[in-house]
């Protein structure tokens, strides 16, 4: 569709950085105002409330994501989440290493991003420490083990996608996202929050639709992709690093619009402050928090955004897997610090 809206001089690619800026802003605010974070959903001392913002935002994405395959705007038979071979021993060690990072940081890969741009320093160290992890897990000294625990697959052919199972898309959307929509309503939540959260999951539905129909150029191919952190995050800080070299994508976009838009809504809430370590040892938790959730985000193929609410709308099971796996990793690791309880065997700051 992109070769009929006219540009002569916007490329595919640089036409996708402004739509991850726009994205990015619009989730940076979003999810500063709702406090989106899947780890209070899981081990939070509000986790019913955040629970319902975060399952009103999968419920939404769920649904728009398979209106618009539905509706043949979109295809992801050849994604990379629905892929017939199943990595499945690197999305489970993934996921439980991610959701173990999230537990000792305090906060998953978005929320970090959010929390960063109100003047959190914890959470800019941890997403210093976690890009370059991350990076050297993709294409760095740590590749050898992705490579190994990516080799042991399980080959599932088409049946790798729900959407080719008994009863089509629209039966699996609904298995899904009714329940989320069910435990959205019932969370407590007022409604004006329960709104934004459903404009957060409407993003993710938009992201796929504009890189992959309305920027979609045979002659000028760009990647179908939506919310994520992992890949966005590395390519952020390899632009950031080689800018004169290389071009920023999609990923960079989003990056720069999530901190833009955050900062902006701390600022017009008051709510901006510098926060930063209390002790070495906090520093310490941290940094094994950032360093889990830079390999295990890359071993799982996305975080909570990306494998989760961007990820699950897919139907992929690769991304089903990936979530349960974090939400699992999470949950143990909040028993073994005894922080599920609103305890910790560990100190450690608020949010």
């Amino acid at each position: 569709m992109f070769e009929s809206l006219g540009f002569e001089t916007l490329t595919p690619r640089g036409a996708s950085v402004y739509l991850a800026l726009i994205l990015g802003a619009l989730f940076g605010l979003l999810a500063e105002r709702t406090a989106f974070c899947l780890r209070r959903a899981v081990v939070g001392e509000d986790r019913r409330q955040a629970a319902g913002v975060w399952l009103m935002a999968l419920a939404v994405a769920v649904a728009g994501t398979q209106a618009a395959a539905v509706a043949g705007l979109i295809d992801f038979g050849d994604h990379r989440l629905t892929t017939g071979s199943l990595p499945l021993l690197a999305l489970v060690a993934g996921g439980l290493a991610f959701g173990t990072g999230m537990v000792l940081t305090r906060g998953c890969i978005s929320r970090l991003t959010v929390l960063g741009a109100g003047g959190n320093l914890r959470a800019f160290f941890v997403l210093a420490l976690f890009a370059i992890v991350a990076h050297a897990t993709l294409k760095g000294a740590l590749t050898p083990l992705r490579t190994v625990l990516s080799g042991f697959t399980v080959e599932l052919g088409a049946s790798a996608n729900l959407a080719t199972w008994a009863g089509g898309p629209l039966l699996w959307s609904a298995v899904i996202a009714l329940p989320a929509l069910a435990v959205a309503l019932t969370s407590g939540n007022r409604p004006g929050r329960l709104i934004l959260a459903a404009m957060i999951g409407a993003l993710v539905p938009l992201g796929w639709i504009g890189t992959g129909y309305v920027l979609l150029d045979e002659f000028d191919p760009i990647a179908m992709e939506s919310l994520s952190f992992i890949a966005p995050w590395t390519e952020t800080l390899f632009w950031t690093i080689a800018s004169t070299a290389i071009e920023p994508g999609f990923g960079t976009g989003l990056i720069g619009g999530v901190l833009v838009g955050a900062l902006v809504s701390t600022l017009i809430a008051g709510r901006f402050r510098w926060q930063s370590f209390e002790t070495p040892r906090q520093t310490g938790r941290y940094a094994a928090g950032a360093v889990l959730m830079g390999v295990g985000g890359v071993l799982a193929g996305g975080c909570t955004v990306g494998a989760g609410l961007a990820g699950v709308p897919t139907l992929g099971l690769s991304a089903l897997i990936a979530l349960a796996s974090i939400v699992a990793g999470a949950a143990l690791a909040a028993r073994v610090l005894g922080e599920a309880g609103g305890t910790s065997a560990l100190p450690v700051p608020a949010e």
